[in-house]
């Protein structure tokens, strides 16, 4: 068979088939890969924005603007905002320590950083709860000063702040540990201060790191239901948040109405998530210049 041949043969080959030859002859990790993904990632994210289109256009704004949606929307992206910037600062500050100075201990403290991600969600609520309640250990010593944490959103940005924290250390701390000690050295010898060297010396490389940190604590706490539905009182338009609100539909039949602020809330997260990335993406070709 000449090449001609060959050519129109393929260009008689239906399109599908030449889809199907081409995923056959891929790799099987390939094949492992985008089957997994497919059924894990991206068919429940389809079904949920199929689920959501059978609502009409208007009945879709309708419901993704209503009052009590945009309030919890405030409450949900604002708040994990705050949570993951305050743990960009004090997340990096103890991978710092961790990984520049030894102490009594210190397997030990190392360890404890990692508790959110093993205690369920529920026991911390109840434990921030207590803690934080107008008779709990530091909510008593709140309460005098007209500070009251658990039942509102303040107790939500607690939570938000303790399962977010993991997130920055554990990114930050293993560029932490590649960062040589002797530039720094090197920067001190030249009359540089302590200021100066941590600002033009070790922040640069250390900036996207903590840039994915924050990223990875702001998705973490926007999904974040089992402490905060317990920490908060779960008032309209006060502590409210998204994917409590969503239970709340889903409670009361209302699967349309679950499925649309779901939907929004997926689509913010990705658009955020995705100006994010571009910033580490500038983040990382400004390093390297």
């Amino acid at each position: 068979m000449t090449l001609s041949s060959t050519a129109e043969v393929d260009s008689k080959t239906p399109k599908w088939k030449v889809f199907i030859q081409k995923v056959l002859n891929t790799p099987w990790t390939w094949r492992i890969t985008i089957a997994y993904l497919t059924l894990m990632l991206f068919a429940p994210v389809i079904a949920m924005f199929l689920k959501a289109s059978t609502e009409p256009p208007s009945e879709f704004w309708r419901i993704a603007t209503s009052d009590v949606a945009l309030a919890t929307y405030n409450v949900t992206f604002v708040t994990s905002l705050l949570a993951a910037l305050l743990n960009g600062v004090f997340g990096t500050l103890i991978a710092w320590v961790l990984v520049r100075y030894d102490f009594p201990l210190k397997r030990i403290v190392d360890a404890t950083v990692d508790l959110p991600f093993a205690l369920p969600t529920s026991v911390a609520g109840l434990t921030l709860a207590t803690v934080y309640s107008d008779n709990g250990w530091i909510g008593s010593l709140l309460a005098p000063l007209g500070i009251k944490v658990s039942f509102t959103r303040v107790g939500v940005w607690v939570a938000m702040v303790f399962i977010s924290l993991p997130f920055i250390v554990r990114t930050v701390q293993p560029v932490l540990q590649e960062v040589e000690r002797e530039v720094e050295e090197a920067a001190w010898s030249l009359g540089a201060s302590q200021w100066t060297t941590f600002w033009r010396v070790i922040l640069p490389p250390l900036f996207p790191s903590i840039l994915t940190g924050i990223a990875l604590g702001f998705s973490r706490a926007v999904g974040e239901y089992g402490s905060t539905v317990i920490i908060s009182s779960n008032t309209p338009y006060e502590d409210l948040i998204a994917p409590v609100l969503i239970f709340q539909r889903l409670e009361q039949y209302d699967y349309s109405g679950a499925t649309v602020i779901g939907v929004v809330l997926l689509a913010i997260s990705l658009i955020l998530l995705l100006g994010i990335n571009l910033l580490q993406g500038w983040a990382r070709r400004y390093d390297n210049k």
